[in-house]
């Protein structure tokens, strides 16, 4: 298909002639069976919704279809309208556009949905099981025409993975205004989502799926890579410093690819399950994994093997989990670091595969007997966090990974409470990221070239380093080792081969690095030596995003875990200090319900509006959750933004007294 067939499909949006049906590609990965949730009139309800989309004319040839898919798969997704051409991020260029802004969203969507990126591209969902960028095809073929014909005097706003229509706006205003499962608070349990996801009216859009700003699994290694890399500094001296570490972990899928990658980095042994095949042989395929075992004994000698070379090796485990930490229990194998990165957000839909089921059985029973499904993952659950508990009495440092293992094996009932009614295991946000990264201001910042050229992204991690290079010697004691650790990262990072899909980086800059680094693009862009338009964006994941009491805020001890004021005044305070698009979710990597969620993209050209944009919004954009850290009493967010204030007059922000620990035992003695 040539580059003119390829623009004229986008303009047409939802084309006015049925395009055939589509075979079910049994060689790309899907998602699992939704459990069937509808009675018959809500059925009838969601396939009217669906019909929305299309006259008349086509309602009794897509009607039965659209029934059909519901009952096969549980949801509609219109497979029938998939496009022909390749998904895939292209130069900006080769998009249809009014808006050069409008063309970048374009291409971070069809990175979104990249097969090589996204973990069920068909089903338009790209990480953690259900995070989507749309509900259906039809709606990704009409915001697409949206996108190619809207000027920057228009905003187009989403709810929901629906395109609700272009509004009249003006160019400092968002060009895209994104909303994804805002329901009612009372209606946020799984099996609401469950229902209306079906009825086609809300959506789960994860993090940075529903905010079009995902960029494969590199989006979490420079995370990971310091978690682990600060987890090691965490442990008792115990082994020569030649011998690497053993870190044993789950998940091989969207963003949980990114450990073995990670503790390659970090110069670890790793060890990860994964029970989907497909999901084990792509990271491998791809190089994210060194080797793959098959059994439990062949890969316990790698390890041991691994330990004798004192080599630097990632094996995947194909199997469960569960049977990883009991053989390893069981056979006294030493394991230094231990965490999990199943998607146990989403526990009952493909989340998280019980133990003594294999894969298909698994699918299969949770779609056809879901009640059975939950209590084989209750059991599984209590025997999984048994096996861990036997090997933290012999030393592992176990983390939870913000995946929600901690709450569910709780709702559970496995052992992972102590005496007082708190978890056994720290959060990795309360013990490393929250107090090591986030209180500092420091958190996932992004940017992808929409040139999609290799050499662009060549000379933007050369010149990111060379702007922390500079900070470096600027910056006080407090954050000289994370200065260090993003050097290292940022030098390596071509080396390591980490881009999936679109030519993109991922570094953790705090508000000072982000903006210099961000204003040395814009300049470069303008010079030329950078030869288009670059994205600049972050994971919901970061400093202000995310209002998230078992992650991202885990750490936030003056009891305002629960609320969601940082989240949603930090996609408030985005929306008009100059990004390009802005998003709200309910959802992300701890479930829905459990987390309010907000993300941004803004398109930098080299102009000097947007070098008056990224000054404005990436400030507010970090300052902002420094902010209520410090009114937390975190010990380095008052230190971040008494710092701030030194730098910017005109910042003003309300410091906590502090009050005397003692005091308040005396009062409550008396």
């Amino acid at each position: 298909m040539d580059i003119n067939q390829f623009k004229s499909l986008i303009l047409a949006g939802i084309p006015d002639t049925l395009p055939a049906e589509k075979n079910y590609d049994d060689t790309i990965n899907h998602a699992p069976v939704r459990k069937d949730i509808l009675t018959d009139e809500e059925k009838k309800l969601a396939i009217k919704n669906a019909l929305r989309y299309f006259p008349k004319n086509h309602h009794k040839t897509l009607a039965p279809e659209f029934l059909k898919e519901l009952r096969d798969y549980g949801r509609i997704y219109m497979y029938r309208f998939r496009p022909d051409y390749e998904m895939k991020a292209r130069h900006i260029d080769e998009y249809p556009h009014q808006s050069k802004q409008a063309a970048a969203i374009m291409l971070m969507i069809c990175n979104n949905l990249d097969c090589t990126v996204a973990q069920h591209p068909h089903e338009l969902i790209t990480y953690g099981g259900n995070g989507a960028v749309f509900q259906n095809w039809a709606q990704y073929l009409l915001t697409m025409q949206y996108l190619a014909t809207m000027t920057d005097e228009q905003t187009l706003v989403m709810y929901s993975g629906h395109p609700m229509g272009l509004y009249p706006s003006h160019p400092n205003a968002p060009r895209v205004v994104v909303t994804n499962g805002m329901v009612i608070p009372n209606y946020s349990k799984p099996d609401d989502w469950e229902r209306f996801n079906a009825l086609g009216v809300s959506q789960y859009g994860q993090m940075t799926a529903g905010s079009f700003m995902y960029i494969g699994p590199q989006g979490i290694v420079h995370g990971t890579t310091i978690t682990v890399l600060n987890a090691i500094r965490k442990l008792a001296a115990g082994l020569d410093s030649g011998t690497p570490r053993l870190f044993v972990t789950a998940g091989l899928g969207g963003m949980s690819g990114a450990q073995p990658k990670a503790a390659n980095i970090a110069k670890c042994i790793s060890v990860t399950a994964e029970v989907n095949p497909k999901a084990l042989h792509t990271r491998h395929s791809q190089g994210w994994v060194d080797e793959v075992a098959e059994s439990l004994t062949e890969l316990e000698e790698r390890v041991r093997l691994a330990r004798e070379k004192k080599e630097i090796v990632s094996i995947a485990y194909k199997g469960n989990v569960v049977d990883v930490w009991e053989h390893f229990a069981r056979n006294g194998v030493r394991v230094d670091l231990g965490s999990d990165q199943t998607s146990l957000h989403n526990p009952w839909a493909g989340g998280y595969y019980p133990v003594g089921l294999s894969y298909e059985e698994s699918n299969e029973m949770m779609a056809h007997d879901p009640d059975l499904f939950k209590e084989k993952v209750r059991e599984s659950l209590k025997r999984h966090v048994a096996a861990i508990n036997r090997l933290t009495a012999q030393g592992m440092y176990f983390f939870d990974y913000g995946n929600a293992f901690l709450l569910e094996s709780g709702r559970a009932g496995a052992d992972i409470f102590k005496a007082d009614g708190r978890f056994r295991y720290p959060s990795y946000v309360q013990d490393i990221m929250g107090p090591m990264c986030f209180d500092y201001g420091f958190g996932p910042f992004r940017w992808v070239c929409t040139s999609n050229n290799h050499k662009d992204l060549e000379k933007s991690d050369k010149i990111a380093c060379e702007v922390l290079e500079q900070l470096r010697q600027e910056s006080p004691a407090e954050i000289q080792q994370q200065m260090t650790d993003n050097i290292h990262w940022i030098k390596e990072a071509g080396e390591n081969k980490l881009v999936v899909g679109s030519q993109a980086r991922i570094l953790y800059a705090d508000a000072e690095g982000r903006m210099r680094i961000a204003e040395a693009f814009n300049n470069a862009i303008k010079n030329g030596e950078i030869s288009a338009p670059i994205v600049l964006g972050r994971d919901h994941h970061d400093v202000s995003g995310t209002d998230s009491p078992y992650r991202e805020t885990s750490n936030i001890y003056d009891g305002s875990g629960f609320t969601a004021d940082m989240a949603v005044q930090n996609v408030i305070g985005d929306s008009f200090r100059g990004a390009t698009w802005v998003s709200i979710h309910n959802g992300g990597g701890v479930g829905w319900g459990e987390v309010i969620n907000g993300g941004f993209g803004m398109v930098i050209d080299g102009s000097t509006e947007a070098h008056k944009r990224l000054k404005s919004m990436l400030f507010w954009d970090v300052n902002n959750g420094i902010s209520r850290r410090s009114w937390a009493r975190n010990e380095g967010a008052v230190f971040t933004i008494k710092r701030a204030m030194a730098l910017h007059p005109q910042l003003k922000v309300t410091i906590p007294n502090m009050a005397d620990d003692n005091l308040m035992d005396e009062i409550f003695a008396e």
